[in-house]
């Protein structure tokens, strides 16, 4: 019975609901598209029907792992940008943090701090997702690591027009650590030049607010970043899952292209202690989408992750 009525909850959502539109009846009713991954050289290149659409570089000699290119579903080109004016140390879609026990692990030379891959390992290849996971070590040249995290990261297409990205990762420190409020934090992405407010494109937060003005400092489920290029619209919204710590947590955003859901700006008491021991927890729905965030049916897609987060049961603080 239980399943019925999430069948026919489910079936009067799409087709009751007008703002669907026909592209997006399709993205829920077909079966995922064939991806696939594997490792060549320093990165986890994914393909989607045999096309690529990113790569998550995890080479030793960088500030951090991150993925790119991130590419649009229509236009083959990636929504992200590796490195832009300003701030170039934005590396299209990464995690990472300053002013971690002193060191930066976010900007500045590698002897400020690192986060380095112990290589990622290939769960499932192909098929319906690819899943692989990586540990990376937080730390300083000559010093002992002071956490290592641990990520699961599951790639979809459930059409030709929509792609997932789920990454969840567990920050577990070696050591007590101290993070001082700061806006240098945590899962972010950077759009291209192109698709950026400043030139013409969208930033919207699940409550409609729109651009920095609407969007900074404000707490919000997801954002989605898109814009038109070469006559194209495409996309890239965050979506913060909902049993995440500090959910929802405010956002830090910028009309250059910048945009990431962080609480460290806001910090109760100015800085966060993690204990030794103590595993921080998060996760993130990544959806790089054709069209713009009501064609893509945003706000259905975080319904869709709401609902399945509310299937299992809250972790403990420990763990979250």
């Amino acid at each position: 019975m239980v399943q019925r009525m999430k069948l026919l909850r489910l079936a009067a959502m799409f087709v009751g609901a007008s703002v669907l539109s026909s592209a997006a009846q399709v993205a829920w009713s077909r079966a995922g598209q064939n991806v696939s991954a594997k490792i060549e050289k320093d990165g986890v290149v994914v393909t989607v029907e045999g096309s690529l659409f990113t790569c998550y570089k995890f080479a030793e000699t960088q500030k951090y792992p991150y993925f790119w290119p991130v590419n649009g579903p229509a236009s083959g080109k990636s929504v992200t940008t590796e490195t832009s004016e300003p701030y170039p140390h934005h590396h299209s879609l990464f995690f990472g943090c300053d002013r971690v026990n002193g060191g930066n692990y976010w900007q500045e030379g590698n002897e400020r701090g690192q986060i380095v891959s112990q290589g990622p390992k290939i769960v499932e290849a192909t098929g319906g997702q690819v899943v692989f996971t990586d540990e990376c070590l937080w730390r300083q040249p000559g010093r002992e690591p002071i956490i290592r995290d641990s990520r699961r990261i599951v790639i979809t297409a459930p059409s030709n027009e929509i792609r997932f990205i789920d990454f969840d990762i567990s920050l577990n420190p070696l050591s007590d650590i101290t993070i001082l409020n700061t806006n240098h934090s945590l899962f972010a992405a950077r759009v291209v030049p192109e698709l950026s407010v400043k030139s013409g494109g969208t930033l919207i937060n699940a409550e409609g607010k729109t651009a920095e003005k609407g969007t900074f400092g404000v707490s919000s489920a997801w954002c989605d970043y898109f814009g038109t290029r070469d006559g194209v619209t495409e996309g890239i919204a965050i979506l913060q899952h909902p049993k995440n710590r500090w959910f929802p947590s405010k956002w830090f955003t910028r009309d250059y292209g910048f945009f990431s859901p962080t609480p460290m700006n806001w910090l109760e008491g100015d800085k966060l202690e993690l204990p030794r021991g103590e595993t921080l927890k998060l996760r993130y729905r990544v959806v790089v989408h054709t069209g713009n965030a009501e064609k893509a049916n945003i706000k259905d897609v975080f319904q869709q992750y709401e609902d399945a987060a509310s299937a299992t049961p809250k972790p403990d603080r420990g763990t979250q």
